[in-house]
């Protein structure tokens, strides 16, 4: 199975807003925004989606909360999504998970 694991990093009281370029140019790459003669948008937050390995749900759980563990993010969603799209929401949720609940399974 192919998991993925979306959630979003907020941005930390005092490290002000993340910074980024937006260039149809540049898209897909890393840029300094020194050298992007582009709009620079301003976001309290980014939203991540990423694959995480594991032969079985319980085994993508434990690498989805040890990526969490690492972030500031307090809520997630485990998805299953065999064509391994990085769209967001792509797939099945399989999971949803909050900081201090644990794991929540949906149902099939």
């Amino acid at each position: 199975m192919s998991y993925f694991l979306e959630y979003v990093i907020p941005a930390g009281q005092g490290d002000g807003d993340y910074e980024f370029p937006v260039s149809e140019e540049h898209r897909g790459y890393t840029v300094p925004l020194t050298e992007v003669d582009a709009e620079v948008i301003h976001t309290d937050r980014l939203p991540v989606r990423t694959e995480v390995i594991g032969a079985s749900l319980d085994e993508a759980k434990t690498a989805a909360e040890e990526i969490l563990s690492n972030s500031k993010a307090s809520q997630a969603r485990l998805y299953d999504d065999p064509t391994e799209s990085m769209q967001t929401g792509a797939g099945t949720l399989i999971a949803s998970y909050a900081q201090g609940s644990g794991w929540q399974e949906q149902a099939r």
